[in-house]
């Protein structure tokens, strides 16, 4: 009805277990299927202006979901959830911080459940008029099931996430599970408004 608030949905505290796991002990979760906003690349994050790219028009689509939602005949609104990305390599011996260049990656962000195919097909409508984004025309929306996974949180710069990733891997280890799929990132903090050794981000690894 007219005048009243709507209420903003977080889901990072709705889904606490999955968006906020202690930085000193590995935990173990089961992820359920969740919809995405999804594009695949190849290289370096660093340098990679395709990385880039997909950034951008992650946020853009996410965000015209967003108000597409919120002025629709039944208006939600909510907090636009973070940038998370799956990394891996062809040959995973090659998966190391000295070789990025041979990284594949899926840049991605969850969308609530109540966001539909035809929503987010009125929202790229919307975008593409707006701004002239390449990796558009590459962006898929589809369930990611996870399933069963380990994961810690990192505090401190990207390049410094190495001994968290063995201690996550160790984990898995030494208590007979074994690694499958692709290392995933959820990346909570904004690098370009938070110190590199303030930077939040979650590590997970499915293991089965």
């Amino acid at each position: 009805m007219s005048g009243d608030r709507i209420t903003t949905i977080d889901l990072k505290k709705e889904l606490k277990q999955l968006y906020s796991p202690s930085a000193k002990e590995v935990s173990v979760v089961e992820v359920p299927p969740m919809s995405y906003l999804m594009i695949n690349g190849m290289g370096d994050p660093n340098t990679s202006k395709e990385y880039t790219e997909s950034i951008e028009a992650l946020y853009a689509m996410s965000y015209a979901l967003k108000f597409l939602v919120k002025k629709s005949a039944d208006p939600t609104d909510y907090i636009v959830m973070p940038l998370e990305g799956l990394w891996w390599a062809d040959n995973m011996a090659k998966f190391c911080l000295e070789n990025k260049d041979t990284w594949k990656w899926t840049s991605m962000i969850m969308q609530p459940s109540f966001v539909t195919e035809a929503m987010v097909s009125q929202a790229l409508e919307q975008v593409e008029i707006k701004q002239d984004l390449s990796a558009l025309s590459k962006m898929r929306f589809e369930k990611y099931d996870e399933g069963l996974s380990a994961q810690i949180m990192h505090v401190g710069p990207y390049s410094a996430e190495t001994p968290i990733i063995l201690k996550l891997h160790r984990f898995i280890e030494e208590n007979g599970y074994s690694l499958r799929g692709k290392h995933h990132e959820i990346y909570l903090s904004d690098p370009g408004k938070t110190a590199p050794d303030k930077l939040k981000t979650v590590i997970r690894q499915p293991m089965k």
